[in-house]
């Protein structure tokens, strides 16, 4: 029996098992197990074979990666081409583009790498179509938008959705706040700041047998479900922001535009007709979260206009000599900054100290 059939199997066991206190245990398992076939229909036993599929996986440029995922012939493949004057092969009728074509876009002084991905099919993350390598690449992007056909029904977003889901990828979600931790004895002991409305005790203690976990202290910090659990245990999940792009809206009323407006996350566009591609833009760059610093040498005025540009994660003083030039630590003595990080401007600081969007930083060597 292949993996689909068994995934296909257990799906339909826990669509005929009712959801109550007898069942729980029944249900926490099925559920651990379906997590555990979909990683191995993620991770193929390393037998025979071709290789991963060619033209795929691409270098990553700049400071941040930006993944079209759709349906074919939603328009990505044009879209991108207007946002980065980068030919990827545009054509009226499905899967024309059959590799990842990567371009550049620069905004705000940042460098940010664009990928058209090829169209995925429903059923990708059963390894239906190319979908299994899209999606791959897609868990490499700090940023996803989902283009969206605006005439083709709003089912198709759900269905993306689910395709990304089932390869561990986590849309405009955070990490669950659970800590897990496993130990050599004592049994499983479960503990909880805020009360729990979905998981019991019960369901726990089947999800991690079926991981065989005998020995482990879990907190819960939120009221999470038992799907969350089972994502902090797999421990491969990715969390990435996400923007709804609804294109082709010059077809389309003024009325309808307005009720697409409501949906959350997204930006109603035509690439086409180049419609409101400074909106997605500047929704872009709000969901990467990313910091600009701008350089002032000694005795002059700050570059405005080649800024360095850093992640949220990593914007210390430290990470900006870094991404400068690494030599850099060895001669630091402190460096003075002007902007939203200070209390006064200048105001000397060391190392460790964080940084924020426009903020100016002036490095003082050792002599």
């Amino acid at each position: 029996m292949s993996i689909v059939e068994k995934i296909k199997e257990v799906e339909a066991e826990m669509a005929k098992t009712q959801k109550n206190k007898a069942t729980s245990f029944h249900l926490g398992q099925l559920k651990a197990k379906l997590a555990k076939l979909r990683r191995d229909l993620l991770t193929p036993s390393s037998g025979g074979g071709g290789g991963p599929g060619v033209g795929f996986d691409v270098a990553k440029t700049g400071v941040a990666r930006i993944g079209f995922v759709g349906f074919p012939s939603v328009g990505k493949s044009t879209l991108m081409s207007k946002l980065t004057g980068t030919a990827s092969e545009v054509g009226a009728y499905e899967f024309t583009t059959l590799t990842t074509v990567p371009g550049v876009v620069q905004y705000k002084g940042a460098k940010l790498q664009i990928l058209d991905l090829p169209g995925i099919i429903e059923g990708a993350k059963d390894g239906k179509g190319r979908g299994r390598q899209v999606i791959a690449v897609a868990r490499t992007c700090s940023l996803i938008f989902i283009v969206l056909d605006v005439l083709k029904p709003m089912t198709d977003k759900k269905l993306i959705e689910k395709e990304l889901e089932g390869f561990g990828i986590r849309l405009n979600k955070k990490p669950p706040a659970i800590i897990f931790k496993k130990k050599d004895k004592g049994g499983i002991t479960m503990t909880n700041t805020v009360p729990l409305t979905n998981v019991t005790f019960d369901e726990v203690k089947a999800v991690l047998h079926e991981y065989r976990i005998h020995n482990a202290d879990i907190t819960f910090k939120e009221d999470s479900t038992i799907d969350d659990l089972i994502d902090v245990v797999e421990g491969n999940r990715i969390y990435i922001p996400c923007v709804y792009v609804l294109n082709k809206i010059d077809q389309i009323s003024i009325e309808e535009l307005d009720l697409i407006y409501k949906i959350p996350n997204a930006v109603p566009i035509s690439s086409h007709h180049e419609w409101n591609f400074d909106e997605l833009l500047e929704v872009m760059w709000e969901k990467l979260n990313l910091v600009r610093i701008y350089t002032k040498p000694k005795g002059q005025l700050p570059d405005y206009e080649q800024p360095v540009v850093m992640t949220q994660q990593k914007n210390t003083v430290e990470d900006f000599c870094n991404s400068i030039h690494k030599s850099i630590m060895d001669q630091f003595k402190c460096a003075y900054v002007w902007g939203a990080s200070v209390k006064h401007n200048p105001q000397k600081v060391g190392k460790e100290h964080v940084l924020m969007d426009e903020d100016v930083v002036q490095i003082v060597k050792k002599i």
